[in-house]
């Protein structure tokens, strides 16, 4: 195990997001949404691309079918970064002007699942299921900031978190229909330094949070108590995803969003990709089925 924090790609972004590693290329792709651009890292010491895009990436999975599934801010298409090629599946939200997508990934049998960013912070936005017929269907609403979805070894436990909240809720979650149900407090952030941002699950069974405005990544055990917690050199700590040809390297995107220029200057790792090696190990994440 060592918990030496380092720095995996030093490329600044304004707002890095959504981390995901592709075993079949052995990459990590990741997003800086403010920036409209898409990154990738080979790994170990693999090509560094910079990819511009149309429109803000706010989240993205891998597609059996080869290429990315994309939440662009409006829509959710598929992309193929070989080519540049894209196939549009379906708009969001298109008459609210204050939101985009936000956050999101496969569940264990391949649906993805996303949730909104409301601007105004009104919880105009929602959460929604893109089925692997490519049909969309909304989940439930109220959200300023959707973050933290990922899912359960066995796939009966939805994590998902508003973040204005500072809560992450554990969903029932029913591997059929893929239908969240009954919601409890997984855990609740009112005593720690900051709020909950993206989030993955270990081979283990453990939560991992990236805390946004705690500087700090924390490991919290199925019943939700901390297990450890890794501080990083940013105030700002925004995802998370194992890699590595072992999947026992945790990968951490971060943020200089809302940082002043003289806090920029005095946290030089704001907005690089970081990484950890933890001592436990990841899985690896469902593709989109559709």
């Amino acid at each position: 195990m060592s918990g030496t924090i380092e720095v995996a790609a030093a490329h600044r972004c304004v707002h890095g997001e959504g981390p995901v590693w592709s075993d079949g290329n052995q990459s990590l792709y990741w997003t800086d949404i403010e920036s409209r651009t898409l990154l990738s890292l080979g790994v170990p010491g693999g090509q560094f691309q910079v990819r511009p895009m149309r429109a803000k990436v706010c989240s993205l999975s891998f597609r059996e079918r080869g290429g990315l599934l994309i939440a662009f801010a409006k829509d959710l298409s598929f992309y193929d970064p070989a080519t540049g090629a894209e196939q549009f599946i379906v708009e969001v939200e298109k008459n609210l002007a204050t939101t985009r997508l936000n956050d999101g990934r496969c569940d264990r049998q391949g649906r993805f699942v996303v949730g909104g960013f409301d601007s105004s912070e009104k919880g105009l936005s929602a959460a929604y299921r893109l089925d692997t017929d490519l049909s969309l269907h909304p989940l439930f609403g109220g959200l300023s900031s959707a973050n933290s979805t990922c899912f359960s070894l066995d796939g009966r436990t939805m994590y998902f978190a508003d973040t204005p909240q500072a809560v992450i809720w554990a969903f029932d979650y029913d591997p059929d229909t893929g239908e969240p149900g009954k919601r409890r407090v997984f855990c609740d952030f009112r005593d720690q330094p900051g709020v909950p941002d993206g989030s993955i699950v270990d081979a283990d069974g453990c939560l991992w949070n990236a805390q946004w405005n705690g500087g700090r990544v924390v490991r919290y055990r199925p019943d939700g108590r901390v297990e450890r917690v890794i501080e990083v050199p940013c105030r700002h700590p925004t995802s998370l995803s194992f890699g590595g040809p072992g999947l026992d390297t945790l990968f951490i995107t971060t943020s200089r969003l809302t940082l002043t220029e003289e806090e920029a200057r005095l946290q030089p790792l704001a907005g690089t990709l970081l990484s950890v090696r933890p001592g436990v190990t990841g899985v690896t994440e469902t593709r989109f089925r559709g």
